[in-house]
């Protein structure tokens, strides 16, 4: 990830870790802004800006959503239903809005996210393809983009089945004639599925499923789609096959791939020769023009996008789109992020742990660094027994970066950002993986993180090798920080940490835990590692509350303390 192409380096503020007295509010609070003004003087009016905490965010549905989902939103926000807005009227209510759902008709261009000002932190929609949303720039405002991609799949596959037997038959065509008062049966007559080719472009969600329902029709079908694993094309009697092939057998085609550049233009002049009649529901330009010719071909069958159009469908997006845009908005992690890593459900509950662990270990290694030193070079190490392909870290290395950046800035990182923001900072993150013997029941054993080149607020940080090293695990579900440059330590990562480089002798605990005990400072957890007996060692003690300076100042005015570090999680 990320090479250093800025000369700018993330410099801690002297007072990032001491500050108190402020926090982070959370994403799903908002403020109203009542301006009062009157006059003191005649020549010297004053005005006064009252600020309102609404525990409650905004969330903008642009376009009709199934009342279900609609009721769920209104469950955690205030949802503002406002449809047809033209782009200049998005853009200045985009401001006040912390999420946005939309389905195929609102465009969310580059100039949604500049005008949302950075309130903007979700946009839902409702529906699998995102052609309407730039995520580019989605990503650099760090507003994380959700779909809702399987509750319509089995609607746009009845569809495609639809407009396929539509087509073998005639359908269209027949009924508009019979409209016209005409009775044509010689001039539809049609061919039968039965033993004919389908060749289904793009086995996804949507294409297996048409593949199924084709096969039950029992038609041979054959795919095409570099990214489908055989195995999961065998299972349902369906052979993959490349592009050329695919056209070549094919007596039908359905096409179910999302428009990129490499999928642009596929169909052209020349495939399209290969091929007889065409039944579309989508088209680059919606609507498109009276006069397409296309769409006013004999050949052509068209429906105006009607591939979601169930009630069962809508209802099921509805409810899809709302759960992931609530849960975004909460913080939690999407398994529909389109603009952010993408990770299964069951992954992410497993992965739960290690992405807390990560951001903690990086919001602990940045607040070990002196003030006067850039931080430019990171490394970070995962120790696991499962293989490579089975662990993706790209979510892990999205939290990391987070911790290490928030602190000292005030830039707020998420996993669509991360990597966008350490680039544009220069910071750079290498990744090593060591493989360990054993079981892979865990996804991982420990998580490294090494900071370069940099000074140490608290000199027993650094490593034998020269870098700012922290290391954790997790255990019982809960992170936990299990080394501290060359010490050994074994502290619960919740809360807040003290950590103390003392001489190893007797009552040191009990001192320390007395000035925090006078504090009404709650220890939650304490550990001690040390070279050998009676010499140095690191203590490292999670507190429940802030210490006082006062108590902070006792606890480095002990004899046998030679440095000490509060830092906050």
């Amino acid at each position: 990830m990320a090479a250093a192409a800025s000369s700018t380096s993330l410099k801690p503020s002297a007072s990032a870790a001491t500050v108190s007295g402020f926090r982070r509010l959370p994403l799903s609070t908002t403020f109203g802004v009542t301006t009062l003004s009157f006059r003191h003087r005649r020549d010297q009016p004053r005005r006064f800006v009252v600020l309102s905490m609404d525990a409650k965010p905004t969330i903008l549905v642009a376009e009709k959503l199934g009342e279900a989902g609609v009721n769920l939103l209104k469950e955690f926000a205030n949802v503002d239903c406002s449809y047809n807005l033209s782009p200049e009227e998005l853009c200045t209510k985009i401001s006040l809005c912390d999420a946005l759902i939309v389905r195929s008709g609102t465009k969310v261009n580059r100039e949604v996210f500049e005008s949302s000002g950075g309130r903007l932190k979700v946009v839902g929609r409702a529906g699998v393809g995102i052609d309407n949303v730039d995520l580019a720039a989605a990503t650099e405002h760090g507003c994380l983009v959700v779909n809702a991609p399987t509750a319509n799949t089995v609607a746009a596959a009845e569809h495609g089945i639809a407009l396929l037997t539509a087509m073998a038959r005639n359908i269209a065509q027949a009924d508009a004639s019979v409209k016209a008062g005409k009775w044509e049966r010689s001039k539809y007559v049609g061919v039968s599925l039965v033993g004919k080719t389908l060749a289904v472009l793009g086995f996804g969600k949507v294409g297996s499923e048409v593949a199924r329902r084709a096969k039950g029709l029992g038609m041979h079908v054959i795919a095409h789609d570099p990214y489908a694993p055989a195995d999961r094309a065998r299972a349902i009697g369906v052979g993959l096959v490349s592009f050329d092939e695919a056209i070549a057998s094919a007596d039908f085609i359905s096409l179910h791939m999302p428009l990129t550049a490499s999928t642009s233009k596929m169909l052209n002049d020349e495939t399209f020769a290969k091929m007889k009649k065409a039944a579309l529901d989508v088209f680059t330009e919606e609507p498109p023009a009276k006069d397409s010719k296309l769409v006013q071909h004999e050949n052509v069958t068209a429906t105006p996008h009607l591939g979601a159009s169930t009630m069962e469908a809508q209802e099921g997006v509805a409810i899809e789109v709302a759960e992931a845009v609530v849960g975004a908005l909460k913080g939690e992690l999407a398994a529909t992020a389109v603009n952010a890593p993408m990770v299964p459900a069951q992954v992410l509950t497993e992965l739960k742990p290690y992405v807390s662990l990560a951001e903690k270990l990086g919001r602990l290694a940045v607040q070990l660094v002196a003030g006067g030193s850039g931080v430019k070079t990171v490394k970070v190490t995962y120790a696991s027994a499962r293989a490579p392909d089975d662990l993706d870290t790209r979510l892990l290395r999205a939290m990391i970066t987070k911790g290490l950046i928030e602190p000292i800035s005030s830039v707020f990182v998420n996993l669509v950002n991360a990597d966008f923001t350490a680039k544009q900072r220069g910071l750079r993150i290498t990744e090593e993986r060591i493989l360990l013997d054993g079981s892979p029941e865990s996804p991982l054993e420990l998580i490294q993180v090494q900071i370069a080149n940099v000074e140490s607020r608290f000199a027993s940080a650094i490593s034998d090798s020269g870098e700012i090293k922290v290391e954790g695990r997790v255990k019982d579900g809960i992170p936990h920080l299990t080394r501290v440059g060359s010490f050994e330590v074994d502290v619960s990562l919740e809360g807040s940490i003290i950590l103390c480089r003392q001489v190893d002798q007797p009552g040191m605990i009990g001192k320390v835990g007395s000035i925090l005990a006078e504090d009404n400072v709650n220890v939650s957890f304490m550990s001690v590692g040390r070279i050998a007996p009676r010499k140095q060692a690191v203590m490292a003690i999670g507190v429940d509350e802030e210490p006082s300076k006062q108590s902070l100042k006792k606890i480095g005015d002990i004899p046998a303390v030679e440095e000490f570090v509060y830092l906050k999680l």
